[in-house]
């Protein structure tokens, strides 16, 4: 399918829209004062070594300590390549033995902070360019899994002789390094593939430099921006026009693909209209849409997403639309309709970790199958890596998909005030029972000469109206007058018993 790239920038935020047939299909956002961490290098220092869960502490001088776990220190990667060339199973050698507190080791981030969770860091480094991925610290020589397989071996071998020839030249020394072709390399040129080998390995060289001079906890390299990243990984032959409405950062973008994505700059177009460039194709409208619960299926379907700290839960519902023939088909053509729907909210909110799709039962095989494969097609068209497996015994499809950065929930939002996050609130009723209570409990503590209950307005109106006989004979019980105080600022499951 043809897509468009639309970019929003200003200097808070950048926000880049991937449209597909008239529909946005990805939405990416960095805010400059929240840009990612992902392939960001560190002198880091180790602050905690933990041997029961092997893995380590690392400060990198963020407000969180970062995670490293002994598979994803070097030496164990480096093992875990001799072995499966041995075919023998590799012997782990204890984090305790590897790292020790106070230590300086570089380390590069492979995933985020979230949450209350630290980032996750890896001490084999990988630089990521146009084509390639470099891998400084490993002589292996690899190829996109994405790239089919017949092509694997020639394209292997002629990366191998490119890197060595490189190596030979004088200027890079004897190392070669390790390569890994992007699946955008398949079919570039010798010179292009030996320009960005050269760029991977000067920045290489920059690092390196740096981690001699700087201190620990020091920042060595950061990856490309959000709009660099544009060009390196978004751009496709699928890709008709990138448009971005700032005419300076239409300029640094367009000198920074002259140098590493030449084939993508004739794409590029400054966006001069007066309407936001977002309201081409209504993306804020279909922001607001992902934020929500419910999504509409043209048939008259709708899905209901679920978001938790586990997972992820998607129900499929027929709605108002009823099928021309039969129940049966009626059923079959709105899961149909909900796989591609699934597919594309899962990439537009992106959503990670483990997600369960409750499709509507069928009693058809071939309705169930056929719906498993448009499903399965559909998530094919994911950049991030996806697995479905299959029906489970309750009749769900359990699938995973992997966790890249923040969902766009939880980058745009944050829980409620009134209800923390959990969707609903106490009923003022309740919360006036629950006040009674309190009352009589600190009645039998303490001997104030008054109680007064302050708390928001519909809670302070149920006590003086329908709970009033209660509240009197409750002040009756415990011998002690109880007077009363609305305050507008209080939510509704917020009150003080203030003791007098």
């Amino acid at each position: 399918m043809q897509q468009d790239i639309l970019i929003n920038w200003s200097p808070q935020e950048t926000r880049v829209a991937v449209v597909e047939t008239g529909a946005v299909q990805e939405l990416h956002v960095e805010r400059t004062l929240e840009r990612g961490l992902v392939g960001n290098v560190y002198l880091g220092k180790v602050a905690r070594v933990l041997p029961g869960m092997q893995s380590a502490f690392i400060d990198i001088g963020l407000e969180r300590a970062a995670f490293l776990h002994v598979a994803d220190l070097m030496s164990s990667v480096a093992a875990r390549h001799a072995d499966t060339e041995k075919g023998e199973p590799a012997p782990v050698v204890p984090i305790e033995k590897q790292v020790f507190e106070g230590q300086a080791l570089l380390v590069q981030v492979i995933k985020d902070p979230i949450g209350t969770k630290g980032a996750r860091l890896s001490s084999q480094i990988s630089i990521a360019g146009r084509l390639l991925v470099f891998l400084p610290q490993d002589q292996h020589i690899g190829v996109s899994q994405k790239i089919p397989f017949e092509q694997r071996e020639a394209l292997r071998n002629r990366l191998q002789a490119l890197a060595e020839a490189a190596a030979k030249d004088g200027k890079t020394g004897s190392q070669t390094g390790g390569f890994i072709l992007r699946t955008n390399g398949e079919d570039a040129s010798d010179a292009e593939l030996g320009e960005d080998i050269a760029y991977l390995r000067k920045t290489w060289a920059r690092i390196k430099d740096a981690a001699t001079r700087l201190p620990p906890k020091s920042l060595l390299h950061q990856d490309l921006s959000l709009l660099q990243r544009v060009l390196r990984d978004l751009v496709s032959e699928t890709t008709q026009t990138i448009r971005l409405d700032s005419a300076e950062q239409f300029q640094q973008l367009k000198a920074f693909g002259q140098e590493f994505t030449p084939s993508a700059v004739d794409k590029l177009q400054l966006y001069k209209g007066e309407r936001p460039i977002f309201d081409l194709f209504n993306i804020d409208d279909e922001v607001g849409k992902a934020l929500g619960r419910r999504v509409e299926l043209k048939s008259g379907g709708y899905l209901i997403v679920d978001q938790t700290e586990a997972l992820t839960t998607v129900d499929v519902n027929t709605g108002g639309f009823v099928g021309a023939r039969n129940f049966d088909e009626t059923i079959f053509k709105t899961n149909l309709e909900a796989a591609g729907a699934i597919a594309r909210q899962l990439r537009l909110r992106n959503l990670g970790g483990i997600v369960i799709a409750d499709f509507i039962d069928m009693t058809r095989e071939d309705h169930r199958e056929a719906v498993l494969v448009e499903f399965r097609k559909q998530l094919a068209r994911d950049r991030v890596k996806t697995m479905v497996s299959g029906y489970s015994a309750l009749g769900l499809v359990e699938m995973t998909r992997k966790r890249t950065r923040e969902s766009l929930a939880h980058m745009l939002c944050e829980p409620c005030p009134v209800c923390d996050g959990k969707g609903s609130v106490k009923t003022a009723r309740t919360v006036t029972y629950d006040i009674l209570r309190e009352i009589l409990r600190e009645a039998r503590q303490f001997n104030p000469r008054e109680f007064r209950v302050i708390a928001s307005p519909d809670v302070i109106d149920i006590l003086l109206d329908e709970e009033s006989q209660h509240l009197a004979g409750l002040s009756d019980f415990i011998g002690k007058p109880i007077s009363l105080q609305s305050e507008g600022a209080m939510t509704q499951e917020q009150y003080d018993i203030v003791l007098l």
